[in-house]
């Protein structure tokens, strides 16, 4: 589905300037999401380990509170997990979330986007969904790559970094 298409750094994760790996989703409205249909607009494509727990609760409700002011400077917003789009359809209910749920059940964009590997969760290494931010510019490239982001307060530190 999500073939890789950039640069990556040593690391396997995404640098500025690489070309965005394209994707073909299905979303919590069980409608196909392509990044190539989201060309010529900024592109906030966020990942995020479980919908439906505390810090990814905290985490959506933070970008749906920004949405407006985001929209207002030009970005469009994409949350991505592994989650089913049945999950992401009662996430999307419970939270009154307004935009589009993209779900990665293979794994294959996760792993494109170098945001699917080791991590530390209450001090234990597991392996799932990296807390990762991409901000895509209209051409499809990446402007901004950020791994390992705090589910509290990143919205508001992301809009700071990005003027908004």
């Amino acid at each position: 589905m999500g073939s890789y298409c950039g640069a990556m750094t040593d690391t396997n994760r995404l640098a500025a300037g690489a070309a965005a790996p394209d994707f073909d989703l299905t979303t919590d409205t069980g409608e196909r999401l392509h990044l190539k249909d989201l060309r010529g607009k900024h592109v906030i494509l966020y990942v995020y380990p479980a919908a439906l727990t505390p810090g990814c609760t905290t985490q959506a409700c933070d970008f749906r509170d920004s949405l407006d002011a985001l929209h207002v400077a030009g970005y469009q917003v994409v949350g991505l997990s592994k989650d089913s789009p049945e999950k992401l359809a009662k996430f999307r209910d419970k939270e009154h979330l307004t935009f589009p749920l993209a779900s990665n059940e293979d794994l294959d964009v996760l792993k494109a986007y170098g945001a699917y590997g080791e991590r530390k969760l209450y001090g234990k290494v597991v392996t799932g969904p990296i807390r990762s931010t991409f901000v895509i510019d209209p051409e499809g490239k990446i402007e901004h790559a950020m791994y390992n982001v705090k589910a509290t307060g990143h919205v508001a530190k992301l809009r700071r970094d990005l003027g908004i």
